[in-house]
């Protein structure tokens, strides 16, 4: 029994739909009791960012033409960042947690001057180029302002490969990977993804695809009639209950 298991996915935006492009289902085989608490756990054989790397590589492979990856900060690592500049030769948009340290020029680089990134004072609508420590290439940072509709604010670090792009650029491609929060919204509410009755490895990956597949056909219809996946869950059962009505009224006849 497979137990434990996280959803890991690549999705590919474009003209307005959302294209899943490749997905792994994390696993947690290993048991290991935990010192401090004297409770069982489980962890995976790879990690998050294994895997992660692994799955960029494979699109890669399969000539998927992209130029940027944005991920969250869960998955800013140095090894994920070197990977995608230097291996893939692809930019990156993410962003970081305020602990992480950075130096402020090729020279506090060199002799190892870091300071941590939440006591620069950054100012809205200003880059400064700074380097990652353990990261060898220089990086742009931002600090990007969000704002939640009770009035509260929510400030983010962005960092980007592409040294080039504008605060507003790199804001706008950021925001972009909202598309896969509510792609995993839809994969949850629309396709009984976590109310599978599988219990190995193998069927479980049968049912994850097929509710993948159920979200990418949503989006399909999403483009056609213009409307978004709950307003197509709505209009489709209504449409199964008008059908079953009318079968019922025939039985009768």
């Amino acid at each position: 029994m497979v137990t434990g298991g996280n959803l890991l996915n690549c999705l590919y935006p474009i003209d307005g739909k959302n294209s899943p492009v490749a997905f792994e289902l994390i696993t947690k085989p290993i048991r290991f009791c935990d010192l401090k608490t004297r409770r069982e756990k489980r962890k995976s054989e790879v990690t998050q960012n294994e895997l992660a790397r692994q799955m960029l590589q494979v699109c890669t492979w399969n000539q998927l033409s992209f130029r940027v990856v944005l991920m969250d900060s869960w998955f800013a690592s140095k090894d994920n960042m070197t990977v995608i500049r230097l291996t893939l030769n692809k930019a990156f948009v993410r962003a970081i947690q305020g602990n992480r340290t950075v130096a402020l020029s090729a020279l506090d680089n060199m002799n190892r001057r870091f300071v941590q990134i939440e006591t620069r004072d950054l100012q809205p609508n200003v880059t400064q180029h700074v380097f990652l420590k353990g990261v060898s290439f220089p990086v742009a940072v931002c600090k990007h302002v969000l704002r939640n509709q009770d009035g509260s604010e929510g400030v983010l670090s962005v960092v980007t490969s592409e040294t080039s792009l504008t605060y507003d650029q790199i804001t706008t491609l950021y925001q972009a990977r909202w598309n896969v929060e509510v792609f995993h919204t839809s994969l949850k509410s629309h396709t009984a993804l976590t109310h599978s009755p599988t219990q190995t490895k193998a069927t479980q990956s049968t049912h994850v695809f097929a509710a993948i597949y159920a979200v990418f056909k949503r989006e399909q219809l999403k483009l056609k009639h213009h409307m978004n996946h709950f307003a197509l869950r709505s209009k489709i059962y209504l449409t199964a209950l008008k059908a079953s009505f009318q079968k019922l009224q025939t039985l009768y006849a």
